[in-house]
């Protein structure tokens, strides 16, 4: 278990909601039916953002689980948008345009406070000051419980955190995509929750040696192999792996249960591709 700034507790491995689809159809059961599995399996941290389906990823959840059983979190991230030209996403942590996609997430999600809210990226033609101190002030009236960031560096946690408390950090980061251990290391010194997303390096594990070999030896598959490493990695790292296949969600779920020795972890630690990539993403994925 961990407790998200210190007081909220939810069981390390989480799950991520981006892949669930969410047009009515056989795709929407499935995805309602995968969301109450998690549940039922003991997922107590469900991620998701405004840019998963404009919403329809929020206002699924809903659907499948509201209300919340006792101990479940969702979360869910702001600050992007849709552009009215092109439909592209672009970023927009505008002050105006938090409060206003807050108040939409709270309607999705049928809540009236969003107990961690994370500020999916910084927008560069915003000052940081105001994005992080629009989130403080919605969290001075009660709308937000917690504040979270997505995608930073070591410097801009640090300057955030000169404005409000920062309770989670939402980077990628996997088995063998460390670019982001500063900004781990960062969260550990000071308790903070990090939810890697991308956790198992989308399905590139299987295809390392080295993972195939420890997965042989555990009697695992890869993946589980790279969601225990996290785990075991750093006590603040909470994965959030995603699928669409409740078979899959049964696999990643297992991880918890793998017990890698010593010996396991040293020749894992030294496996890193460094392999880069922001789209504008999050959320954890599934091979």
């Amino acid at each position: 278990m961990f407790r998200i700034g210190g007081d909220l507790e939810v069981g390390r491995l989480g799950f991520g909601a981006m892949h669930l689809a969410v047009d009515p159809g056989p795709g929407r059961e499935n995805s309602l039916a995968v969301a109450r599995r998690a549940v039922e399996l003991g997922v107590t941290l469900i991620d998701t953002a405004y840019m998963y389906g404009m919403g329809g990823n929020e206002e699924l959840l809903a659907e499948a689980l509201h209300p919340y059983p006792d101990g479940v979190l969702v979360t869910t991230k702001v600050g992007v948008a849709r552009s009215g030209a092109s439909s592209e996403w672009k970023l927009d942590a505008r002050p105006a345009a938090l409060r206003e996609q807050v108040e939409q997430a709270l309607r999705r999600l049928r809540v009236e406070r969003i107990e961690l809210l994370q500020l999916h990226r910084l927008d560069p033609r915003t000052p940081l000051a105001d994005q992080i101190g629009t989130l403080r002030d919605l969290r001075a009236e009660g709308k937000i419980g917690r504040i979270g960031l997505s995608e930073v560096t070591v410097e801009e946690l640090g300057r955030a955190r000169e404005i409000v408390d920062i309770a989670s950090v939402q980077n990628r980061y996997n088995l063998l995509d460390r670019e982001h251990e500063p900004v781990l290391e960062a969260c550990e010194a000071a308790g903070i929750a990090f939810l890697p997303w991308r956790t198992v390096a989308w399905g590139k594990s299987g295809a390392r040696a080295e993972i195939a070999a420890v997965a042989a030896e555990a009697d695992a598959t890869p993946t589980q192999v790279a969601l225990a490493w996290l785990l075991g990695h750093s006590p603040v790292l909470l994965p959030i792996p995603g699928t669409s296949r409740i078979a899959h969600l049964e696999e990643n779920l297992a991880a918890e249960r793998l017990h890698l020795t010593g010996a396991q972890r040293l020749r894992l630690d030294g496996l890193s591709d460094r392999d880069g990539g922001d789209a504008l993403r999050g959320g954890g994925e599934q091979s």
